[in-house]
């Protein structure tokens, strides 16, 4: 099957299908649609990697990650990979694992040769290492770890996003709520600003901020939420309500008010971030701020694919992404609330 079979099929000339097929120039409509018609009755398949070839191209772009293992990472993964296949780019995968020297590698053109864009979501690299970079491969930040530079920016406001899961334990009347996932370091992780959202979500109900009730984490995952829970359940006023920095932080804390024996949302009501598919399955169902995957995927995408073919884009781009609370059964909601 060839372009010259297309165009004796839709009775145009062989440039006209080659501007069509390859997006060239712009044909006239009822032209182009004789010509979709053909490569649809023929079932003509483009040769993309040929195509990305001519134009120095090498049809790859790349989602570069701080832990696979992640089902929020895993999730948007999903959602950029098809993404990236309706615009004719093949996504493949990066994880840094969260270390400062692979995330620098990466951000300074480790791929440059193989890739032709990347999607990149730093965790230990900062502003003054975006700046710095030595690559002029085209990149779309994604996530909070770095803001204020002269590249397309995609993420949701995390201030906003936990001062509204903490006021949503408030309206349950729960007073003594505790955040786990503080770290220390950069002020401009998503770790410190959840925690800004969540003292101001306090400070403008009147209540004290506890530094007791605010529990350090290594890392992000379920192990991590139950070590901190099962400290703030030794304390001699244990909350009555937690927030988690995300879902699986939140899920390990559901587990160790479980295992001791205690009721969720009877005795500590569970609030969590991401909306990963885990806690939509659980038992109880976990209450969470669910951003916008698909959004944040596809703009991502879009917006690095005009970045490379050199469309006429207004940039850099810095986006909020919206986000809404999803009440399920760790606040008292009934599961079906939460699953639409």
């Amino acid at each position: 099957m060839s372009l010259k079979d297309i165009a004796e099929r839709a009775g145009v000339s062989l440039a006209t299908v080659s501007n069509v097929v390859n997006g060239y120039r712009p044909v006239g409509e009822r032209s182009r649609q004789r010509v979709q018609r053909a490569i649809d009755e023929l079932g003509y398949t483009p040769n993309l990697s040929a195509r990305h070839l001519r134009r120095g191209r090498t049809g790859l772009i790349a989602l570069a990650i701080p832990e696979l293992t992640n089902p929020y990472f895993a999730e948007l993964a999903e959602i950029a990979i098809r993404e990236a296949g309706r615009h004719g780019y093949t996504l493949v995968m990066e994880n840094t694992a969260a270390a400062y020297d692979a995330e620098l590698s990466l951000l300074n053109g480790a791929q440059r040769h193989v890739i032709d864009g990347l999607i990149f979501g730093p965790v230990r690299v900062g502003r003054d290492e975006v700046l710095a970079r030595t690559s002029d491969t085209p990149l779309v930040l994604i996530g909070e770890g770095v803001h204020d530079v002269p590249h397309d920016h995609i993420a949701i406001d995390n201030v906003a996003a936990s001062r509204r899961a903490v006021q949503h334990l408030m309206e349950l009347g729960r007073q003594r709520i505790a955040f786990i996932g503080a770290r220390v370091g950069d002020e401009s992780q998503a770790a410190h600003l959840r925690l800004r959202g969540y003292r101001a979500a306090l400070t403008e109900a009147g209540l004290p901020y506890r530094p007791e009730l605010v529990a350090l984490t290594a890392g992000f995952g379920r192990h991590d939420g139950v070590r901190a829970m099962r400290n703030l359940l030794a304390l001699d006023e244990p909350p009555d309500a937690v927030f988690g920095y995300n879902d699986l932080i939140a899920i390990g804390a559901v587990r160790a008010v479980l295992e001791a024996g205690l009721g969720v949302p009877a005795d500590i009501a569970v609030v969590g971030i991401d909306d990963i598919e885990e806690g939509r399955f659980g038992t109880p169902t976990l209450t969470t701020i669910a951003p916008d995957k698909e959004k944040i995927a596809h703009l991502a995408v879009r917006r690095l694919v005009a970045r490379i073919e050199g469309a006429a884009v207004t940039g850099p781009l810095a986006l909020a992404t919206p986000f809404r609370l999803v009440p399920r059964e760790t606040t008292g909601f009934s599961s079906a609330a939460g699953t639409g």
